[in-house]
């Protein structure tokens, strides 16, 4: 009887042990540097606040190869229960079959309300489907704004530009006092897909994309687009727009070292710019065309998503859940935005952000939702494109070739629209 008695004591203890156990989950993500610090630390908050779960976030790389890792993952049935995924391959992971469940869906199953109207309007509706559920739970949002070197304007007696019209006027003063007046990162998001965002023209047919893959073909020969980089190239004539190649820093690094005036760059960049700027710098509003009809719209976001994948236990999912409600929390929203520049994606930790004075300190930290808080036009509020990555290296190839004079605009943007459709009827196919 002693024997049972301490025997049932045993089991008793170790069944004790095994539930205070945490359930594990798995975070894949493409950040590193500085961002991916502030990711760990955000696990570490998560993990400290209840006992029930324990989430591991690892990093796979680049955004690309993050995405890449986890649709691979997913077809050997060895998926991460959290991806993250950028902007571009949204339509790629939701059109894997089985791959997600929508973020909406998690949480509404494990007992969670997830209020639309929360979310600042720039955010809320590009990772959702056309009904306005959410299908990513949108993670670090970013905006392309105008940062600005102000000893640049003051020199040459100027004022930051508002429109493109405005640019072109201030830009022979600011070539006059010795600077290039713009340059630009990632043209693709910069000039080509927040063209049509802040102008608000169609990006691509079926709604940009939302109603349907089947097909769906690109705008990009409209005409107001290819007026705008005829503009670009003109001014890389005159020298007063710097074209540097697609690669991002490459871009940045003129205006950091003070040679150029203005510079396109992401709202989440502010932090970074901050540390390696070598002069002050103010943020505006990237410019619009005021020839559009119905310009001076929002902007499409950049950044990345997380996106729950299925094919894992209920006890998992509900981390998962438990997880994304955290992260909608006032205060982790406001740690995450105060920490990376990226911006506040929901509106009561912009306004726990502006109540505590951040952007008294950090005025440029402010424009990016500013941007994302703009009216919205029917063709600013996302695109859900297949294959995108591969159409934007399409687009960085045309670029390049428009930059360099070995072609014109308008046979730049045929390739683009040509290939572009090629790759999105191949998408198509695979959607059934």
């Amino acid at each position: 009887m002693k024997k049972t008695i301490a025997a049932l004591a045993v089991l008793s203890t170790s069944a004790t042990a095994l539930a205070a156990e945490p359930v594990q989950i798995s975070w894949w993500h493409g950040m590193g540097g500085a961002n991916e610090q502030v990711i760990n630390q955000v696990a570490q908050k998560f993990n400290a606040a209840q006992t029930a779960c324990a989430i591991t976030p690892v990093s796979k790389g680049t955004y690309e190869e993050a995405l890449a890792s986890g649709i691979a993952a997913f077809r050997s049935k060895e998926q991460p229960n959290i991806l993250q995924v950028f902007d571009a391959g949204a339509a790629t992971i939701i059109n894997a079959k089985g791959a997600t469940i929508p973020a909406e869906d998690i949480l509404t199953q494990n007992g969670y309300k997830l209020d639309r109207d929360a979310f600042i309007n720039g955010v809320r509706y590009f990772y959702a489907d056309a009904s306005g559920k959410f299908i990513g739970m949108p993670f670090n949002s970013s905006a392309p704004i105008m940062y600005i070197n102000t000893e640049a304007l003051q020199k040459a007696g100027v004022s930051a530009p508002k429109t493109w019209d405005d640019f072109e006027k201030i830009a022979p003063k600011l070539k006059d006092a010795g600077y290039i007046g713009l340059s630009a990162s990632q043209l693709t998001w910069m000039f080509f897909e927040n063209f049509f965002s802040r102008n608000n023209v169609q990006m691509a047919s079926n709604a940009n994309g939302y109603d349907s893959f089947q097909g769906t073909t690109l705008n990009a020969e409209n005409p107001e687009l290819i007026a705008m980089f005829k503009k670009l190239k003109d001014w890389h004539d005159r020298g007063w727009f710097g074209y540097y190649g697609a690669g991002w820093s490459d871009n940045q690094k003129p205006f950091e070292e003070g040679k150029v005036a203005l510079w396109i760059g992401s709202s989440g960049s502010f932090g970074g710019l901050s540390k390696t700027a070598s002069m002050p710098f103010s943020a505006d509003f990237l410019p619009y065309d005021a020839a559009a009809k119905d310009g001076d719209k929002s902007t499409f976001i950049g950044g990345a998503a997380l996106f729950a994948m299925s094919g894992h236990p209920a006890a998992e999912n509900k981390c998962t859940a438990d997880f994304f409600n955290f992260l909608t929390t006032t205060d982790i929203q406001k740690f995450y935005h105060e920490q990376t520049g990226y911006v506040a994606i929901t509106k009561a930790a912009y306004e726990a952000a502006k109540a505590d004075g951040w952007y008294e300190q950090h005025p440029q930290a402010e424009v990016g939702i500013k941007q994302l808080m703009l009216p919205q036009g029917e063709w600013s509020k996302g695109y859900r494109l297949g294959f995108y990555p591969q159409i934007r290296v399409i687009e960085e190839r045309e670029f390049n070739k428009i930059f360099a004079g070995e072609t014109s605009v308008e046979d730049a943007f045929k390739a683009i629209e040509t290939e572009g459709n090629e790759l999105l009827a191949k998408f198509a196919k695979t959607s059934g």
